[in-house]
């Protein structure tokens, strides 16, 4: 009948056996990884740069983006660069990124506290669950 003994679970007491074609089984099998993997959910990043010293109307025009991108789902990652002597001011990029957390609370959630990483302060939103 050209029909293999496959094995389905080994880990059973006493184990699974079926009496199938082999080829359609991994076809099947390769088949649901797939349709798996599409359903999969993907985390995008997007990026949003500060100076120590952001405007106020940057800010503003900088926040609006930053809620759209975590509406729509995706991790937001808020730095300030410093550069040159700018780094005498962290306290001022420390407040401009919790400032921007307090701001974006209602469509996301601050990950990490403000870490400074060589010439760049960081910090991670990630948008809320959204209630069924």
């Amino acid at each position: 009948m050209e029909l293999d003994l496959v094995e389905i679970s080994p880990k059973a007491k006493p184990p699974v056996c079926k009496i199938i074609d082999y080829n359609k089984f991994l076809y099947q099998q390769k088949k649901k990884q797939k349709e798996m993997k599409q359903n999969a959910v993907k985390v995008v990043v997007k990026e949003i740069r500060f100076g120590p010293n952001t405007d106020e109307h940057d800010f503003q025009f900088k926040l609006r983006h930053a809620e759209k991108f975590l509406q729509e789902g995706a991790k937001v990652k808020a730095f300030v660069f410093f550069k040159g002597r700018s780094i005498l001011f962290k306290e001022q990029g420390e407040i401009l990124l919790l400032r921007l957390a307090q701001e974006l609370e209602e469509v996301g959630t601050l990950e990490q506290m403000p870490k400074l990483e060589g010439k760049r302060m960081t910090i991670f939103i990630s948008p809320k669950k959204k209630k069924k």
